[in-house]
């Protein structure tokens, strides 16, 4: 039987493609839905692949990961470095998340090297490019079989 993963994405995701490509290359939000897909397929997941510019849809949707889903990918952009909000709704579901990022955010400015969410996650993945997600659900079918 398959089970549901929530991933999640945060505000300028819907960019990739045209966003900085130097940074996050020219692959698209829906190629790298695709390829998550794909990633399920294989691993049997089933996989909610959803993004939003706005902190308080993230947050409901992390909410509602609690009772559909086994574990939840987030690439929550730039609300990584700044949201207690998001932190505190990770902290009160009790499936796991990992936080991704296609870029190194550590390699880059020093107001990326903090993440606010990070301690409230199972783990972080970043620097892989897309290839980050499929990680991050490697990772959540590795801990949530």
């Amino acid at each position: 039987m398959s089970k549901t993963v929530f991933v999640l994405n945060g505000p300028n995701l819907n960019m990739l493609g045209k966003r900085e490509p130097g940074i996050y290359g020219g692959n698209t939000l829906q190629d790298i839905e695709s390829d998550c897909r794909k990633a399920g397929d294989d691993y049997g997941l089933t996989i909610d692949f959803r993004q939003s510019n706005h902190e308080g849809v993230l947050v409901d949707w992390l909410h509602e990961a609690s009772e559909k889903a086994v574990g939840v990918a987030i690439n929550a952009g730039a609300y990584t470095h700044t949201s207690v909000a998001l932190h505190d709704a990770i902290r009160a579901i009790s499936v796991p998340v990992i936080e991704v990022h296609i870029s190194n955010v550590h390699a880059r400015e020093e107001f990326r090297h903090h993440s606010k969410i990070a301690p409230a996650c199972k783990g972080v993945i970043c620097g892989f490019g897309p290839t980050s997600y499929i990680l991050a659900l490697y990772a959540l079918k590795s801990i949530t079989d």
